[in-house]
């Protein structure tokens, strides 16, 4: 995996503060291989409770962690109750990393 302590430690309390302490995130796509280089940080944040405004929340929890890492690409896929799952929600919980 592809981030420090400091990375996932500002991951996760930008998560918490926005979906909540039981929001579960995990790292997936390029980052998750130690080999390659580069590339964008994909989390997905799942919870279990319904999300009014998933894209400003996913904007709002893009923006923190940028805020506090630097400017980088970060994409943040959500899964809750009541969203469209796609075939990338699968592939994330799969292949991806619990931080």
């Amino acid at each position: 995996m592809r981030l420090n302590q400091h990375e996932i430690d500002v991951i996760k309390t930008a998560a918490a503060e926005i979906f909540g302490k039981k929001a579960e995130i995990r790292l997936f796509g390029s980052r998750v291989d130690d080999a390659a280089r580069g590339g964008d940080i994909d989390l997905m944040v799942t919870v279990t409770q319904p999300v009014e405004n998933p894209a400003w929340d996913c904007a709002r929890l893009e923006g923190s962690i940028i805020m506090k890492l630097g400017e980088q690409k970060i994409d943040v896929l959500l899964e809750a109750p009541g969203l469209k799952r796609f075939p990338i929600h699968e592939t994330a919980k799969e292949k991806g990393i619990l931080l």
